[in-house]
């Protein structure tokens, strides 16, 4: 690759970035192949794995399939929906390759020593009708309202220093659809499956994490989770020691039997300045994240409750924390534990926003998951290539320590982040497609519209003719 720039620096990072993001894009894919039981779907995976770090606008079986050369949807949409493949050991292949290369990243950038969190956290995705697997009227966080669409329950695993990506997933089912059998059919949710509540397919998540040997140093989530006395006792049951947010209503026992919620354990005993330190709850991209921390001990010496208290607007947020017996308790470890909860946004956002998260239009259980499969693998190339990159390719000025200083001549660079990681690789991979392909796709496009809209003005002709009669 030739790149013609006055800034050696930016050149040789662009050159090591190329290079190194195919070789794992490859190594990743070569990984997945016995997943497939024919070539041609793992293949077909390839492509799609190589449409999702492309600069397609909207992803989707149209999109893909005219970026890769196919001349209809149908090899896209056999992926998803019937080709034989074992979706969860892909998952679980994509997991080992982004733990292992992240963990690789920090021993050569000598962050070996950084904590190891597993976040659980979930993220939905806005759908139209009543047909797709899980679908439901419900709060959507994407949406920031209640929505018709879906939710999905994620894990990702976080290295502090040195990056994050998604780990595991599973799709949360309501209750009703899962005893319909009906309707559990025409969205092929799998035979046999019951309703779990996202604490419950949490611990599903964390059990295939396990079986992959993976370690954490702290599993991480909101209320949703801390609030699942089931997951609790499962982490615990496992000496895994746990950082996870309560709501102000969730009891506590203390020493000698009182029982307190937390925000009366607040008012009770944090009533002086005193009871209170500023502490940082980390790095983030404009600076240290400052935070007023307390930490009240409990009746069991394993747990404790940590409370973060924003320091402009006064909110409190409740984190329930447990420590195996011979691991350290300190403030120290359980804050910076809780600081490490908010890359899993980050992860959200880099895979919608970059690689297509919630832009799947597939209908089946399936389906739905073999598409975040895919978007994990994409997600995970750029993210592992990132953070190997990290300490190689930045060359950012000392950040200042005044306010009042005076910026530097030269800022430097960032490292190569996940979207720069992306956009090289959509560079090295796009090549212009002949006249003929574009011409038979526009031809292939208005077709399928006409015969859709065919379709869809019949259906409104015979709901129309039985109100006229």
């Amino acid at each position: 690759m030739f790149v013609k720039t006055a800034k050696p620096k930016a050149a040789a990072a662009v050159r090591i970035g190329a290079g190194l993001a195919r070789r794992k894009r490859a190594e990743l894919l070569e990984l997945l192949r016995p997943c497939f039981a024919r070539t041609g779907p793992w293949l077909q995976a390839g492509k799609y794995a190589g449409a999702l770090v492309s600069e397609l606008p909207r992803v989707n079986g149209w999109s893909i399939a005219r970026h890769v050369g196919d001349r209809t949807p149908d090899k896209t949409q056999r992926l998803l929906n019937h080709a034989r493949w074992d979706t969860l050991t892909a998952m679980s292949v994509v997991r080992r390759f982004a733990v292992a290369g992240l963990d690789e990243a920090a021993r050569r950038n000598r962050r070996a020593g950084g904590m190891r969190a597993g976040v659980l956290d979930e993220t939905g995705q806005e759908k139209q009708g009543s047909s797709t697997a899980g679908v439901k009227r419900q709060y959507l966080g994407c949406a920031g309202r209640v929505a018709n669409g879906i939710n999905m329950v994620h894990l990702s695993y976080v290295r502090q220093g040195t990056g994050h990506a998604l780990a595991g997933a599973r799709q949360w089912i309501p209750r009703e659809q899962a005893a319909d059998r009906a309707r559990s059919l025409a969205t092929g949710l799998p035979p046999g499956l019951r309703f779990r509540t996202k604490g419950q397919l949490a611990i599903e998540i964390c059990a295939d994490a396990y079986a992959d040997g993976v370690t954490f140093d702290f599993i991480c989530g909101d209320e949703v989770y801390g609030a699942c006395t089931e997951l609790r006792g499962y982490l615990e049951s496992r000496s895994q020691a746990y950082v996870l947010r309560v709501a102000s209503n969730f009891t506590v026992t203390l020493a000698g039997g009182t029982k307190l919620t937390c925000a009366r354990a607040v008012k009770t005993l944090l009533k002086g300045k005193r009871s209170w330190e500023v502490r940082s709850a980390g790095q983030g991209s404009k600076g240290q994240r400052w935070y007023a921390w307390a930490w009240i001990a409990t009746a069991s010496p394993r747990h404790s409750l940590l409370i973060r208290r924003h320091l402009k607007t006064g909110e409190l947020a409740f984190h329930y924390c447990h420590v195996p017996e011979g691991q350290p308790v300190t403030k120290t470890r359980l804050i910076t534990a809780a600081g490490l909860r908010w890359p899993v946004e980050e992860s959200f956002e880099l895979a919608k926003d970059c690689f297509g998260l919630d832009q799947s239009q597939v209908r089946l259980y399936t389906a739905i998951l073999r598409h975040i499969v895919l978007v994990m693998a994409a997600l995970a190339i750029c993210a592992v290539t990132a953070a190997l990159l990290r300490d190689r390719t930045g060359t950012e000025a000392p950040p200042p320590a005044a306010p009042g200083q005076a910026p530097p001549a030269e800022p430097g660079m960032i490292p190569l982040t996940v979207p720069e990681i992306k956009r090289i690789l959509a560079a090295l991979t796009m090549r212009p497609f002949p006249p003929p392909h574009i011409i038979h796709w526009d031809a292939w496009t208005r077709s399928h519209q006409a015969r859709a809209r065919w379709f869809h003005q019949r259906a409104r002709l015979k709901q129309d003719y039985a109100l006229v009669s």
